[in-house]
Formats: C-alpha cells, structure tokens, sequence
C-alpha cells in the first residue's frame, strides 16, 4: 500500500511534445493513478489509472496508454507533432484551402457533366471519331500549354507564391467556367473546352509549384515529406466528400432545363401556359400563368395531348400528319418548332373541340382536372390570346 504522505507528490510525469503534462500519483490501493495537469485543445489523451498485476517471475505491473478514435484521425491527417512540426498559419490555412477544394470538386463536377454532354454522350447522332478528335485536340493545347508556362514564368514562382497561388486558383474557376459554359454555343465547343484545358494545365503547373514553397514554409522540423503527405491524405478526403455530394448534385442539376429551354418556352407559346416536351422522357410540362382560366387549362391538357398524339401511329387530321411526319424525319433539336405550329392547328381545332363538347353537355366552366396551384408570371406580348 502507498504511503499517505505520498498521495499527493507525484511519482513521473509526462509530455508529448508541447500537449499538457500529466502527473503519475501513487492511489492509496496500490494502483497508479494518471491526472491531466493542462489541456490543450489537440490534446486528446485523457487519463487512465492503472493497477499493478502479478506476473510469473514476481514481474510487478506496466504502464499502458490509451488513446480515443479522435486522436487516431488526428494522426492519419495531420503531420506528426502537430503543432509545433508546423507554422502556426498551417491549421488557419489547411481549413480555408479544404474549403476551396471541395467547392472545387463541385464545380469540376458541373464541369465534367457538360464538357461530356457537349461532346456528344447520350446523343445518338454523335460521331465516336469526331469525340475522340476533339478529346486529343484538347490534351494537346494543354500539353503545349503546361510546357509553354513552365519556361515562361517558372523562374518567377518562387518570388511571388502567393499570388501564383491566389491566380492558380482564380484561373482554375474561369477554366471551369468556360467548361460549364461551352455546350451553351457549340460551334464555339472545340475551342471553348481547348482553352479551358490550357488554363487548367497552367494551373497545375502555378499551383504544383507554389505548393512546394508553401510545404516548405509550414514544415518546421524538415517534415517537407510528412506535411506534404498528409496534405494529399486532407485533398483526398475533401474530394470523398465532393464526389459523394456530386452523385446526389448531379441528378438535380442534369434534369433542370437550361437558358436557351426557357427562352423557348417563353417565345414559343400563343397561350397563358408555358409548355415543355421533353421526347427522351416521353414527358410533356405545363405551367399555367396567373391568368389561366378553365378553358386556358382545358386547352393545355388538349396540346399535352396532341403532343402525345405524334408520338403514336393512330390517324391524325392533315395538319397534325404533316408534324407528325416532320418530328419523325428532324432532330430533336426541332421539338420547339413541332410545338409553336401545334399552336396554330390547335387554333383551329379546340374551338371545334370546345363547342362539341358544350353540345353535347359538356359544363366546361369548370373542370376536374388534377392541377396543382403553382401559377408563374411572365410578359406577353399583345399579340398573344387570352382566353
């Protein structure tokens, strides 16, 4: 058994770098009782207590150590002896860089989508070698790019490494820009995407390099190897989490309509109602306007219908042969135009159609259609009816 007077005078004690120091104190059972003497935020060690077993031979007890899960992680990301293997600007400047990484991984995940939309996947009528052309000229002009830059300012990224930083960074956003941008006009794809490439070349070569000078900075025991590993440990992780948030991005984004969709809907149409004829789904949209009466709505669900109509190999009235015809021979691309002249058969026929069915009973003040009470706002022009 300790002693009494002992309790409280401690046996050792320990310190891990510059953590806090814990104390070994004797217990009055005979054990040795571990207490925390600081604490430091990074300093996950805790305490234990730890009794003296009897071993074969008369071998008295050994000390054991204990560490939670937190302070495992803290070791598979950070550089051995964080903080003080480190600047102090390091933690401030890992936390703000991972957050520019994972916007990053977002964006390059936009980027992605449309650079291959723009390329032709999903489209039918793409040629493979065409792809594959545009593919190899876009590596190319990087290529070239990436060994350009290098002889040009490669001698001045030492001076100035933060603002070859900050510019790696800034440029690789415009280079990600264009790339979402690209499919928008694309008689200007080939050479949209070849100058996005040429910047994002450029900036690995900016960024590759001033990261070295910046490793350099933070590594204050010669760890330029251990800090610039769990660098790459932190980039990867980040890039996990982009990519997971990717997958579920990416199904909103790729199913919304674009610019030159909405422009359509809006110039297309004769009618408070705005529709929409996606083919690949087999999917006709409507949105009603705030001054859509019964008849309004009455008429949307007759177009939704023509529409559906062309799509079938039923009889149709002249007019509605002749569209079905072109729908089938054009692009579909040529959706718009198949729906601002169903505009003009539909002027014809609905009254026809509305008439008939007032003659025949028919109350078509009102109506039992399912339609939600989402209403939209848009300008039009005083040509346009109202009914």
């Amino acid at each position: 058994m300790a002693d009494a007077t002992n309790l409280n005078r401690p046996l050792c004690c320990e310190q891990f770098g510059s953590g806090a120091a814990r104390g070994c104190f004797a217990a009055a059972d005979g054990s040795l009782q571990w207490e925390a003497w600081g604490w430091r935020w990074w300093d996950f060690s805790g305490a234990f207590t730890v009794k003296p077993q009897r071993l074969a031979g008369g071998a008295g007890g050994a000390l054991g150590t204990a560490s939670p899960p937190l302070s495992s992680l803290i070791a598979v990301f950070l550089p051995q002896g964080f903080p003080d293997s480190v600047s102090p600007d390091y933690l401030p400047y890992q936390l703000w860089d991972s957050v520019q990484a994972f916007a990053s991984s977002l964006s390059g995940s936009l980027a992605t989508h449309a650079v291959l939309l723009g390329i032709g996947v999903g489209n039918a009528k793409a040629s493979v070698s065409a792809a594959t052309a545009t593919w190899l000229v876009k590596d190319s002009t990087g290529m070239l790019g990436r060994i350009i830059f290098a002889w040009w300012k490669g001698s001045k990224l030492d001076c100035n490494a933060k603002q070859w930083r900050l510019f790696a960074d800034i440029l690789n956003d415009v280079a990600m820009f264009l790339e979402i941008m690209a499919p928008i006009y694309p008689i200007f794809f080939t050479i949209t995407i070849c100058t996005s490439n040429l910047a994002k070349c450029i900036v690995s070569v900016a960024g590759g390099a001033t990261r070295a000078a910046l490793t350099m900075h933070q590594a204050r025991r010669n760890n330029m190897a251990d800090v610039s590993a769990k660098d790459s440990s932190q980039e990867t992780l980040v890039n996990l989490a982009g990519l997971l948030v990717s997958l579920l991005m990416l199904p909103l984004v790729s199913d919304c309509p674009g610019v030159f969709d909405l422009q359509q809907l809006v110039e297309g149409h004769q009618e408070p109602y705005l529709l929409r004829w996606d083919l690949s789904q087999n999917q006709v949209q409507v949105v009603l306007s705030q001054m859509a009466g019964p008849e309004t709505i009455l008429r949307a669900a007759t177009h939704g219908l023509v529409l559906e109509a062309l799509q079938e190999d039923g009889p149709l009235p002249r007019g509605l042969e002749e569209l079905r015809n072109q729908l089938r021979a054009g692009p579909e691309k040529d959706n718009w135009v198949i729906v601002r002249d169903t505009h003009q058969v539909l002027d014809k026929l609905f009254p026809k159609f509305l008439k008939g069915l007032q003659d025949a009973g028919w109350k078509t003040e009102k109506h039992q259609l399912e339609v939600d009470e989402w209403r939209a706002t848009w300008l039009l022009s005083p040509e346009k009816k109202v009914l």
